[in-house]
């Protein structure tokens, strides 16, 4: 049986050290990764607002890239881990909403629905998210996410303006 290519989306964020470093830094290792390089896809780099954050917290740069992949979604997911503590992200277990030099979201892997473990595919909060949809925006508009009826860009639409997302002129793979 032959192995299937799987588009996987990665949502990556960084608000503590050269933010932008660190995103390009994991662009070029998830191109890497991904099981067919030329046809890796990657947004622009937005500035957002840090949500559920402590006071004063940085903001966050952020973009998605989406890759192939052949492999499921657990070993998708323990690559995604071993780049964020490469970058110094302080490992398992970490406290939740406080900065970090890079934080890697595994967003979907086509069409698959994970409900239990240690990853929930598709991202949980994904639709809440302009952070994440509006890169997303740039690389998937119109993809429907499993358990979704409206497309990436349908869904940003539908999200308030507020917290913001800036847009960075700059693209992700320089």
């Amino acid at each position: 049986m032959p192995l299937v290519d799987f588009r996987a989306g990665i949502a990556l964020g960084s608000n503590l050290g050269d933010s932008l470093s660190h995103l390009r830094w994991a662009a070029r290792a998830l191109k890497d990764l991904s099981a067919s390089p030329q046809s890796v896809r990657a947004s622009h780099i937005y500035r957002t607002e840090p949500i559920d954050c402590p006071p004063n917290s940085a903001f966050f740069l952020n973009a998605v890239v989406e890759i192939e992949w052949k492999k499921g979604a657990l070993a998708l997911w323990e690559e995604l881990q071993k780049l964020e503590i490469h970058a110094g992200r302080q490992q398992q277990p970490r406290p939740l909403h406080t900065p970090r030099p890079l934080d890697l979201d595994f967003l979907y892997l086509n069409s698959v629905v994970l409900t239990a473990g240690p990853i929930r595919l598709p991202h949980p909060r994904i639709q809440n998210r302009r952070f994440v949809l509006a890169p997303l925006a740039d690389c998937a508009t119109d993809r429907v996410l499993p358990n979704q009826k409206l497309t990436v860009q349908q869904l940003l639409a539908a999200l308030p303006l507020s917290p913001t997302v800036q847009k960075i002129e700059d693209p992700l793979f320089t």
